[in-house]
């Protein structure tokens, strides 16, 4: 069995794993399974939760696809020729308590020609930050990055600094995590790599859900988690690489865009009292290190 075709298999187990412990965390909803094929070749499974006790919106998808690229596309990848295959899992959950942070995740193998590599990565975005679930989220991604190469996580967790990133807002999208891409080493070690970080999702997203969900909150959270997910539609229409790369090789729509909340709003230049908690949102979205003496020290 090629590598493409065992990380195929096992992105289809994960997504399988994560929906069974996220409804049983919600309690309540269940997640609607919609299999589709693309027109270009290949297809998916999407697969998402909505008005739940503890996720207003969340989606979980599958794909496996193959076709050709155009050649713009595929001049900005490794490989030769335009033919393409890609197979990866990506999730988006939308708590609907504003003390629960909205998580992403993705993992993913593709091939152009001779060529195949491995990306993924994920992140999460609190709305009202806590030290602890920081430190919990970033030192589960070290771990699973340290089994394979200390060097990873440093180099990881500052790609995902850069990336979720919206210059226009001069802000990171959440409090980071881990991102790669391209990575093309030696491909069994690689998809040992992607194995390990995928079954580790919930246990970085998980324990931070179950400290949250009984957080008390009012209409003041609720609105400004709504102001918040704004930013978070921006990147994804604006600089997501799997959105632009889903909506350019014809991938189905309605799963691209599973990832976007079922409510958000904007606001015109909205400003919040000095000292507020509101306001100090700022300080956390920036590049910093969540790992370290001090930091540590305040979940242990």
């Amino acid at each position: 069995m090629t590598v493409q075709k065992r990380a195929e298999e096992l992105f289809l187990s994960l997504q399988a794993t994560i929906c069974e412990a996220l409804e049983r965390a919600d309690g309540a909803a269940c997640f609607r399974s919609d299999n589709w094929e693309r027109s270009g070749g290949g297809g998916g499974l999407t697969r998402v939760i909505e008005r739940g006790a503890l996720f207003e919106k969340g989606g979980v998808n599958f794909s496996s696809v193959h076709g050709e690229l155009d050649e713009r596309m595929a001049g900005e990848m490794p490989g030769e020729g335009t033919q393409f295959s890609a197979t990866g899992i990506s999730l988006v959950i939308h708590p609907l308590s504003p003390r629960v942070p909205t998580v992403h995740a993705n993992f993913r193998c593709l091939r152009r020609g001779s060529a195949l590599w491995f990306g993924g990565g994920a992140d999460l975005t609190p709305y009202y930050p806590v030290r602890e679930d920081v430190v919990h989220f970033h030192r589960t991604w070290k771990e699973g990055c340290d089994a394979d190469d200390g060097a990873l996580y440093p180099r990881f967790k500052k790609w995902c600094d850069d990336y979720f990133f919206l210059p226009h807002r001069d802000e990171t999208r959440g409090v980071g995590g881990i991102f790669f891409d391209y990575l093309q080493r030696d491909p069994e070690r690689d998809l040992a790599l992607v194995e390990r970080l995928g079954r580790a999702f919930l246990t970085a997203y998980l324990p931070i859900v179950e400290r949250r969900r009984n957080d008390n909150y009012g209409e003041r959270e609720r609105s400004f988690q709504l102001l918040r997910r704004g930013r978070y539609v921006e990147f994804n229409l604006l600089y997501d690489r799997g959105t632009i790369f889903g909506l350019r090789t014809g991938g189905r729509t309605e799963s691209i865009l599973m990832s976007l909340p079922s409510e958000v709003r904007w606001g015109y230049d909205v400003k919040f009292p000095a000292g507020s908690a509101e306001a100090q949102l700022s300080e956390w979205l920036k590049p910093q290190e969540w790992l370290g003496s001090a930091n540590e020290q305040v979940s242990r």
